[in-house]
């Protein structure tokens, strides 16, 4: 069964690649509102980003909300979330919208995360954990018209516990290029699928793209707070279009002291760097 909304929306890559376009830009914010760091002048978490989108909509390719910092104070936290997914639908409809929520389980339980994502939220692409195959992810698969973002390669100091590991059963690849693989070449069935590299692993994000093809979009976290090397990244990850990557930056934005002035200079300093061939 697939998602009753998804049949009247277009598909995630075209709205991706449309708002690229428009706005120049491969920069994504992070709505990742965190209650204890909102300057005290904002009543709720949706007022705060309520403030962020409207100061930096033109200047973006997406949004994405981390569903951490709105579960952790319980129904309020969902309220703003919602509230915040609403706003962007009603007022900027053209910018996707990305639940980071790293879902997965059994196909059964997958359902319930679908009907809240993309049913309640309506949200146009949700991040998803790889672990229990493509067996288990089928229903999130089979949602022609939203983005599949599969975990690969994580921005954490400790992702090489498990992800660096050498599989010697079918292939010599490491356990995230594996995934790599797996998704681009036989989950992609549908042409909805997307990868997570972090930032602070240029070398395996030029690996994954080798991997991947020159069509395949990347959602790359790390780059700011997290001291991921913008040039670097760009270099090992764009495709020959100059684009294939969605650069998210939360914290050093949105509780900079002015969120446009910072998301203009992040996504002018993106383009300057395309601009003399990385």
């Amino acid at each position: 069964m697939q998602n009753q909304n998804s049949k009247l929306e277009i598909n995630f890559i075209k709205k991706l690649e449309n708002t690229v376009q428009k706005n120049n830009s491969l920069l994504c914010v992070g709505l990742d509102a965190d209650i204890d760091k909102i300057p005290k002048k904002f009543s709720n978490q949706f007022e705060f980003n309520k403030h962020i989108i409207d100061k930096t909509f033109d200047l973006v390719c997406s949004y994405k909300l981390n569903t951490a910092f709105y579960e952790a104070i319980g129904y309020k936290g969902i309220l703003a979330l919602k509230k915040t997914c609403d706003y962007l639908r009603k007022k900027y409809k053209e910018i996707p919208l990305i639940i980071d929520a790293k879902r997965g389980d059994i196909g059964n339980s997958n359902w319930g995360y679908i009907k809240f994502i993309f049913d309640y939220l309506c949200a146009d692409a949700v991040t998803l954990n790889p672990y229990l195959g493509e067996e288990a992810l089928v229903p999130f698969l089979v949602q022609k018209d939203k983005g599949i973002i599969i975990l690969c390669k994580t921005s954490n100091p400790g992702a090489d516990e498990f992800q660096d590991l050498v599989l010697y059963r079918k292939t010599k690849m490491k356990f995230y290029q594996y995934v790599a693989y797996q998704v681009a070449k036989k989950w992609n069935k549908n042409k909805n699928c997307l990868l997570v590299i972090g930032a602070t692993y240029p070398k395996e994000l030029k690996e994954v793209r080798k991997i991947v093809g020159e069509d395949f979009w990347l959602l790359v976290p790390g780059v700011g707070s997290q001291g991921g090397n913008l040039k670097r990244i760009l270099k090992m990850g764009l495709n020959l279009k100059k684009q294939g990557l969605i650069i998210n930056l939360s914290r050093a934005i949105i509780f900079s002291e002015n969120p446009r002035q910072e998301t203009k200079r992040w996504k002018e300093t993106i383009e300057k760097i395309i601009n003399s061939g990385c």
